[in-house]
């Protein structure tokens, strides 16, 4: 991961919605909520028994709502910084002499 780097071009920006760490943080929260949600409607006794009376999906849930939590913060707090691919003033290769 880089740093902020300054330059005068001011042309930088951040990765955003294209940052992995969002797309990990999205699927790790999306199945977080469900597990959250099938441990609070839906364990039967049954399914508690089999665990030693722990809501097993409840609190793997919470854990994994925890963890998409700390991802989309560490991308607000040190983003990825792209590159410009060109400098200022240099046209674009588009082909032609």
């Amino acid at each position: 991961m880089s740093t902020p780097a300054r330059q005068p071009s001011g042309r930088q920006h951040a990765a955003g919605a294209f940052d992995v760490r969002n797309v990990i943080a999205g699927l790790i929260g999306f199945y977080g909520v469900v597990l959250v949600l099938v441990g609070l409607f839906g364990e039967s006794a049954a399914d508690r028994e089999k665990t030693g009376d722990v809501h097993a999906n409840l609190w793997s849930g919470l854990v994994m709502v925890v963890v998409a939590l700390a991802f989309f913060l560490w991308t607000r707090l040190r983003p990825i910084v792209v590159e410009p691919t060109h400098e200022p003033g240099e046209g674009t290769d588009d082909g032609s002499a």
